[in-house]
């Protein structure tokens, strides 16, 4: 079994004050992806120095701003950042990570981080620059490597069972149809699979986010906005998901909760 699991931090430092630290340990994932890291890439390899796996990590030109990074039981045969357009290469928002695995197959893992974005601002210009560019990236990896899996923050529900409110937020960055339909493209005209849908069917969420004002993760009105899209060899030996959700809101090291998926594939062999 290879187990991964990808989660949006809202600060590598914060949540390692919160508990994050514990959590890891206690994870038993040989690859975790993050997201909005918000720490130059030295901190991040300062913090986690002792955590026991090894770290690549590509900050944000913007201090304190976005970041993503890939953990991992073993290094990486290869590591790059940026989604292939250039306008987004000091972004903080893409790195991915090729491993080999024990029966010699590759596997490229992204974690990736859209922008939330904003109706009619510069901000959801560059949140629609940034799907394109990963129109074309994503065939691109399910090219280069036997499997490829996406994982990350999204930042857009799919479908109306992925968002609690969804009749309230149509018009709201996170669902608005334009966003909505690069996802259908990503799932059918590409041919990644979104995996957690897979294996959770057709029910309400089970949703990643939840706001950290009100009552919204006692009342779990949240959005599943965190993703793993793999290509279909990948997708097909998938055999659980879950999202590890804080028994309370008094627990939660992030508004986000880590979204685990196990695959029947070999482990990952060393560089």
């Amino acid at each position: 079994m290879l187990r991964i699991t990808t989660v949006n931090v809202n600060g590598i430092r914060a949540a390692l004050r919160k508990g994050m630290g514990e959590w890891m340990a206690a994870a038993d994932s040989p690859i975790i992806t993050l997201q909005e890291v918000r720490a130059a890439n030295d901190i991040v390899f300062d913090v986690l120095a002792d955590s026991g796996y090894r770290i690549q990590s590509a900050d944000a030109e913007a201090k304190g701003r976005a970041g993503v990074a890939v953990l991992s039981r073993t290094e990486p045969e290869a590591t790059r950042t940026g989604n292939g357009d250039d306008y987004f290469d000091r972004a903080g928002r893409w790195i991915e990570s090729d491993f080999r695995l024990a029966d010699g197959s590759l596997l490229t893992v992204v974690s990736a981080y859209v922008h939330s974005g904003e109706v009619d601002t510069p901000k959801q210009d560059d949140k629609y620059r940034f799907l394109e560019a990963m129109l074309v990236r994503l065939p691109e990896l399910a090219e280069h490597a036997d499997h490829a899996v996406l994982t990350g923050d999204l930042n857009v529900c799919h479908t109306e069972l992925d968002l609690k409110n969804w009749k309230a937020n149509r018009k709201k960055a996170g669902f608005l149809p334009e966003e909505r339909a690069y996802f259908d493209r990503f799932f059918s005209d590409i041919g990644y699979v979104d995996v957690h849908r897979q294996l959770s069917g057709e029910v309400p969420g089970p949703y990643t986010w939840w706001s950290m004002r009100g009552k919204a993760f006692d009342n779990d009105a949240g959005w599943r906005i965190d993703y793993q899209a793999a290509t279909p060899g990948l997708a097909e030996t998938a055999t659980a998901a879950r999202v590890d959700r804080a028994a309370s809101w008094g627990e939660r090291w992030s508004d986000h909760a880590p979204l685990v998926i196990d695959y029947d594939l070999p482990g990952l062999r060393e560089a």
